[in-house]
């Protein structure tokens, strides 16, 4: 029997009298269409087989079916017939109980979790591990509000495998889940692309069908009177939840609430904790370390105000504890006494010296080292370390400051490429604060790595230093870098002696050596007044990745070029096709010095090429003196170089002769 044909009769046992679900169900009267007859007790026995051994639903219609196959005698046969409504019955009971019962067990653990809460994501992450097993989902999920953005964002998944939809970010009131959280009411739907009781929208719609989800079911997690978040169930296929699965989803969202709630306090807790410890530190120490900590503060706080460095801190606790202190590399500090230090949060002595790590998070940072003075008291002891956890903060707070500002830089290049913000005045404001100055000519440049990394992870990493490499030399050059496409993209100045060759292999030197890797650069053309064609950056871009596709294929990995150093075939990597730069680039000298003084040496090469190149048929072509056709070809070699007439150089002027003529401009 299957699941949906069970549960009517789990229902009708749960609905039965008591002493039909409790008595003994050899000794219940069978009834038929003739009236009651005696049950024997045989018929029983292949039934309560059944229910020892767990037997699914459709097995209980084996022994009628086998008794009848037997031919066994009619009252036999309807004995057994009475007898398998009472064993479904409890066969349904007994399911029923162990469903609760493992329900029951799911919730005690989950408890038992959260009263020993040490990880509230690990706590989170069971919950809903246990409402997606026990309610038989595909995926369960729980969103929380952020009340500083006004929306709602996914917390934990599982059973999701769609990037999208694990990172979605909704509205307050859009989707299932807004409707929860406004009602503080469970909702579920059978077929949520068909359901209109709540607000769809594009970016919701998008990651539930991403994730192939049909039948969602949520409930509120309550603080109070107050909704939190949302804890979901989902199944691939159209599904009806029962009550029974709403409260037990239910009673789960009151467990995470409660673990929100008690992770906050013990937030909350530890801080006090931590600020009494430190009171209480202050007010133990004697009147002349107070005085003397409160110089060093007073010098460390001027130096961190008007933007000091380490080496600043280190030169002014020199002066405080009259020695010589260093702030050096992890590297080069003694590596027993820097870890000591780390690992115990104060200054040890390490011979003649004292070493107090810089450390934050667990990551060394550095060190500062007192040398040459042994007999450090207490209370000096104390300010190299303070010093040390103020250098420290120092380094995190430029790091901080070093990413934010790559991270805004990567954020508006990626709105250029993307034409997202078409503002030109807030797109010029937001260059200026990054000082890039939009009006100018730029180069964009599309930069990859050339090596084969070990794994996956080995391989990120190499693409993360590649994006910082890119991001100090955008910050330093006033360009702007986003990681885009497996690389890093810069959009760089274009400096009025510069060419967009030379850029892209300054660039290339510059990134590999940054990252000791093997770094290709594309170049586009210059492009100009970014901030009021912000498309025309997304379309530099993919003309130097076309450049950068071009150089690893020629084997020039490593290298940095432009659509320029392609020859005609740069009129393939270009993204606008630039036909009159090529001309210009080929045939210019010819051409400017005919305009000049009125000469035939474009129409002398025409005629030349369409001769097979022989200076006889040329002057007959011409009508001129075989002489003649050699002084100006003469004239041609001074202004095209030697090598004008080398086959590749041929090809490449044929071209440029056609396109001229065809543009109109060789028309006399």
């Amino acid at each position: 029997m299957s699941r949906d044909h069970a549960q009517p009769a789990e229902r009708a046992a749960a609905h039965a009298p008591a002493e039909d679900r409790s008595g003994d169900a050899a000794q219940a009267p069978a009834h038929d269409g003739a009236g009651a007859a005696p049950v024997p007790g045989s018929a029983e026995a292949p039934f309560l087989e059944l229910l020892a051994r767990g037997a699914s639903a459709d097995a209980y219609e084996q022994p009628v079916l086998i008794a009848r196959a037997e031919g066994r005698p009619a009252q036999e046969i309807a004995a057994l017939e009475a007898v398998r409504p009472l064993a479904l019955r409890v066969r349904s009971e007994l399911e029923g109980r162990r469903r609760r019962e493992a329900e029951l067990s799911a919730l005690f653990e989950t408890a038992h979790d959260l009263a020993g809460l040490r990880d509230l994501d690990a706590v989170l992450q069971a919950i809903v591990q246990r409402a997606r097993s026990l309610l038989g989902t595909d995926v369960a999920y729980l969103s929380l509000n952020d009340p500083a953005r006004g929306d709602t964002y996914m917390r934990v998944t599982e059973g999701s495998v769609a990037a999208r939809f694990q990172q979605l970010r909704l509205g307050m009131g859009e989707g299932l889940g807004g409707l929860v959280a406004q009602t503080a009411r469970p909702y579920v739907t059978d077929d949520y692309f068909k359901d209109d009781r709540f607000q769809h929208t594009l970016t919701i719609d998008s990651g539930v069908r991403d994730e192939g989800l049909v039948a969602i079911l949520g409930v509120p997690l309550m603080l109070g009177p107050h909704v939190i978040g949302v804890l979901f169930a989902a199944d691939r296929r159209a599904r009806v939840f029962e009550r029974e699965q709403i409260a037990l989803l239910g009673s789960f969202a009151a467990l995470a609430a409660a673990a929100i709630d008690t992770a906050n306090l013990l937030t909350e807790t530890r801080s006090a904790l931590a600020d009494l410890e430190h009171a209480n530190e202050i007010i133990r120490d004697r009147s002349g370390v107070i005085e003397r900590a409160s110089d060093v503060h007073d010098r460390l706080a001027e130096l961190v105000l008007r933007g000091g460095g380490v080496h600043d801190v280190a030169a002014a606790v020199s002066e405080v504890l009259d020695g010589t202190v260093e702030f050096t590399e992890a590297t080069a500090a003694p590596a027993e006494a820097l870890e000591a230090s780390r690992a115990d949060g104060h200054a040890v002595r390490h011979a003649e010296d004292w070493i107090a790590a810089v450390a934050a998070g667990g990551e060394l940072l550095g060190a500062l080292v007192l040398r040459g003075h042994p007999g450090l008291d207490p209370v000096d002891q104390r300010t190299l370390e303070r010093a040390a956890m103020v250098t420290s903060l120092l380094l995190l707070a430029r790091r901080s400051a070093a990413e934010a500002e790559q991270r805004v830089r990567g954020e508006l290049l990626d709105d250029l490429l993307d034409a997202r913000d078409r503002d030109p005045r807030l797109l010029r404001e937001r260059a200026s604060r990054l000082r890039a100055d939009l009006d100018a000519t730029h180069v964009v440049l599309a930069a990859r790595l050339d090596g084969t990394a070990a794994d996956a992870d080995q391989e990120a990493v190499a693409r993360r230093r590649l994006w910082s490499a890119a991001s100090h030399l955008a910050a330093t050059r006033h360009g702007l870098a986003a990681s885009r496409d497996g690389g890093t993209v810069l959009l760089l100045p274009l400096e009025p002696c510069d060419t967009a060759t030379e850029v892209a292999r300054r660039t290339a030197r510059h990134l590999g050596t940054a990252v000791h890797d093997s770094v290709t650069v594309g170049a586009s053309a210059p492009v100009e007044d970014l901030a009021a064609h912000p498309e025309a950056v997304a379309a530099a871009y993919e003309e130097g990745r076309r450049c950068l596709d071009a150089l690893r294929l020629l084997g020039r990995s490593g290298d940095g070029a432009a659509a320029e150093d392609f020859g005609f075939l740069g009129l393939l990597l270009a993204g606008d096709r630039d036909i009159a730069g090529f001309v210009e680039r080929t045939i210019g000298p010819v051409v400017a010095y005919d305009e000049r003084r009125g000469t035939d040496l474009v129409r002398t090469l025409d005629a030349y090429f369409g001769s097979g190149m022989s200076p006889v048929h040329t002057k007959d072509a011409l009508h001129v003196h075989v002489n003649t056709v050699a002084q100006r070809l003469e004239r041609v070699g001074r202004l095209l170089g030697d090598d004008w007439q080398h086959p590749a150089r041929v090809l490449e002027i044929q071209l440029a002769l056609r396109l001229h003529r065809l543009s109109g401009a060789g028309q006399r």
